[in-house]
């Protein structure tokens, strides 16, 4: 999937190219999001809440994670698109816990189907990204036997939570809709940045509990920090079909003025 993907490993200070260093056994954290042509949307926030996440799985420095946030910076590439990933890795020693996975993009979509997940919420720490992830890329993977490019997983009342691998919205007329946080969901710099777009635009936000046959007729957005927003076309077991895109292009032009330089 990714084109030219090195592994370094952060230690005395800088990172170092390695092989890679362990499966995804031993990931305890990990973040990523595109950078293009040295911009992004949300860098820092992506940067803030990779370290927030080291401070509550593991005894890494604030000195320590502040260097290798901007080891990091200066060695993503400012030209072309890269998909850099984040990576704490729980059974290798204190000093060498820290790699950067960098990664050129893959083709970037606009739409996406979905199909909801069978079973219920089968991960352990849906507030964390890492120790889950080979499990979500799992449920995605199941997805796409059924022709779909994202899994929904499903509370266990039923109502929506998000993508195995990305944050899920909806659109009620002029209203940006989300679950609310009752509902187990992975904190979300894209849908943050979704969201206050939306009160900027003046846009009213409603939090709301839903199940998949509640959203017919609907625009529905998937929110990641690799594609931005997609349009939902399809939802498999949705019922009935989904309402055609009315706010796409106008929100993503406001997203494309707000990313930020990496370096």
């Amino acid at each position: 999937m990714y084109e030219n993907e090195q592994v370094f490993r952060f230690e005395n200070g800088s990172l170092s190219l390695v092989s890679d260093p362990t499966g995804e056994a031993s990931l305890a954290v990990a973040d990523s999001w595109l950078v293009d042509e040295g911009r992004s949307l949300g860098a820092s926030a992506h940067f803030e809440r990779f370290s927030q996440w080291i401070r509550e799985s593991s005894a890494v420095s604030d000195t320590e994670i502040a260097a290798f946030i901007q080891a990091v910076r200066n060695k993503i590439p400012v030209e072309g698109k890269w998909f850099p990933r984040l990576e704490l890795h729980s059974e290798t020693v204190a000093s060498n816990q820290l790699f950067l996975r960098l990664r050129e993009s893959p083709e970037l979509q606009k739409t996406i189907a979905l199909w909801t997940y069978p079973e219920p919420d089968p991960r352990t720490n849906p507030m964390i990204k890492g120790p889950d992830l080979s499990l979500c890329q799992q449920m995605r993977r199941k997805a796409a036997i059924h022709g779909a490019g994202e899994a929904v997983i499903l509370n266990r009342a039923g109502y929506v939570a998000e993508g195995a691998l990305s944050s899920l919205v909806w659109w009620r007329g002029d209203v940006l809709c989300a679950p609310g946080d009752d509902i187990a969901w992975l904190p979300s710099i894209t849908r943050d940045f979704v969201l206050a777009t939306a009160g900027q635009m003046g846009k009213k936000i409603r939090l709301e509990s839903v199940s998949p046959a509640d959203l017919v007729g609907l625009e529905i957005w998937a929110l990641s920090s690799l594609h931005g927003i997609r349009v939902v076309t399809d939802w498999l077991e949705l019922g009935g079909p989904v309402g055609k895109p009315q706010n796409y292009e106008a929100f993503q032009k406001r997203l494309r003025l707000m990313q930020e330089s990496i370096r």
